[in-house]
């Protein structure tokens, strides 16, 4: 009996049109009855996935929000990452969290960076990957290009499953290749009312690229789908509701359900009794009208049930669940039990935090949530010095969600922050003055990147830490961190001290 769970992401390039798909595909679900428009400058329509006051302001998501949403007997999870790219770090948690993923390509510009970085994350985990093409209504590269730079830079097979009759100013609809029938544009807006052509007589030169297309690309095979070696594509526009529903129907027949996880001492399968989960993220003041923290978790095998006990690997006291919720954007639900697959939102005050497993019984720990090397420190200056306290509780806030990392020097009183991009200390001055009412500024520090030191013996590693005491701090989980001005001066460091590792990423 295979499970009715479909727990997926989306991940593309900003502006390719990820939160105008992920409205669609709730509209679509019924999870929401008004398919706002997500640019509608002073609109209060906003993206219902959205909902940081930063995010509404430019129009990007920044944070991964869940939601789930039930069509044709099929629960679907789905989990919002952030596009930008400097937020790849919540990004590459979230994708451990999730079985499958649909990657949105823009039709004018193909493959990004930002989708590539993604699309690696999902292949060290063998994610199968969904394309959905976007923007066919518009000007684009012409479908054989984008299928064989598909192709090409991301070394998997295509299998065309729709093909665009005609791109922007020629568009005519979508031809679905498996039943021969295209989705046409009607009325002013040229969008998909349900106008649905069965005996379409098509112009000679799409018949021609179809019949091309049909000869020359990988047929569908939903193994290699599986195995992550295939991915097939659809060609749409989310905007003008073109490819959402067969994007959800292929979501419903091909997709995996709960796969197992990988841990330590063995990968739990999702059909194991006993319940188990991973806290893949972080969010604190999801509601500003109450300081709450919430832990997302993913549950990974057995059935959960409210008011269960459930001992985290952090500190190790069993704690109870009594009010876990199921989200959709702003709306929540208490869930009364939950079965693999679901993301479960867990309020709590600080108990738990990024890569905790919870588990009925401690002796589980799920692996490769990973932190990764800041690329940007910067000091943090209070404007008023008695907000010391307050501005502690929030970075160490922040750091257990994963937007930043902090950093308490040995000497000298400022601490350091650490971030991949420079979009997050944007959204941390933000969130400081928003949820914590700290006005501070950030100013250059000293140094340019850290890195986690280890040795074998305590020995050398305490001999290290006491000759460069000047450039060590401590993480807020206290582990050793190295400090230095340059990239190649960790590389002349490491040589001078074999014994000491150096790490640009650590295991949560």
């Amino acid at each position: 009996m295979t499970s009715p769970r479909r727990t997926f992401a989306i991940i593309s390039h900003p502006d390719a049109g990820k939160t105008t798909l992920t409205e669609k595909l709730l509209y679509f679900g019924g999870a929401i009855h008004l398919a706002g428009e997500v640019k509608a400058r002073g609109a209060n329509r906003r993206a219902r996935s959205d909902w940081m006051k930063i995010e509404q302001q430019r129009g990007i998501s920044v944070t991964s929000s869940v939601m789930t949403f039930e069509k044709d007997g099929v629960t679907f999870n789905l989990l919002d990452t952030p596009g930008h790219e400097d937020f790849s770090e919540d990004t590459y948690r979230t994708l451990t969290a999730v079985d499958s993923a649909v990657m949105v390509i823009d039709a004018a510009r193909g493959i990004e960076a930002q989708t590539r970085k993604l699309f690696e994350v999902c292949r060290l985990r063998s994610v199968p990957i969904i394309t959905f093409v976007n923007k066919v209504d518009r000007e684009g590269r012409p479908a054989f290009e984008l299928l064989d730079e598909i192709a090409d830079i991301l070394a998997l097979d295509v299998a065309p499953m729709s093909w665009p009759v005609g791109m922007g100013g020629l568009f005519e609809g979508v031809l679905d290749l498996t039943t021969g029938k295209v989705s046409r544009p009607e009325g002013d807006s040229r969008a998909f009312l349900g106008k649905v052509d069965d005996a379409p007589t098509l112009p000679p030169e799409v018949a021609e690229e179809v019949e091309l297309a049909q000869a020359g690309y990988a047929a569908f095979d939903a193994d290699a789908y599986r195995n992550g070696d295939l991915t097939p594509v659809y060609f749409g526009s989310a905007l003008k509701d073109f490819g959402v529903a067969e994007l959800i129907d292929a979501l419903s027949r091909h997709a995996p359900p709960p796969r197992p996880q990988p841990a330590e001492p063995a990968p739990v399968s999702p059909d194991n009794k006993e319940v188990t989960g991973f806290v893949f993220k972080v969010q604190a003041n999801m509601d500003p009208q109450h300081r709450d923290r919430i832990a997302f978790m993913r549950l990974c095998s057995g059935t959960f049930k409210r008011g269960m006990k459930l001992t985290p690997t952090g500190h190790g006291k069993p704690i109870a669940v009594h009010s876990p919720i199921l989200f959709f954007a702003q709306n929540r639900e208490v869930a009364d039990e939950a079965f693999p697959g679901d993301i479960i939102g867990i309020p709590n005050h600080g108990t738990l935090r990024v890569g905790d497993t919870l588990s009925e019984r401690a002796d589980v720990r799920f692996t490769g949530l990973p932190n990764f090397a800041p690329e940007i420190l910067r000091r943090v200056a209070l404007k008023d010095p008695t907000k010391t306290k307050q501005l502690r509780k929030a970075l160490d806030d922040m750091a257990e969600e994963g937007v930043t990392q902090v950093f308490y020097p040995e000497i000298g009183s400022n601490w350091i922050i650490g971030v991949v991009g420079q979009l997050q200390l944007d959204v941390l001055l933000s969130r400081l003055d928003a949820e914590y009412k700290v006005a501070a500024g950030l100013e250059p520090a000293p140094f340019d990147t850290a890195r986690w030191i280890a040795a074998d013996d305590a020995a050398d590693l305490k001999a290290f830490m006491d000759l460069n005491r000047a450039a060590m701090a401590k993480d807020r989980d206290d582990n050793p961190v190295f400090l230095a001005k340059s990239a190649w001066e960790v590389g002349y460091v490491a040589d001078r001290y074999p014994k000491v590792r150096f790490l640009a990423t650590r295991e949560r």
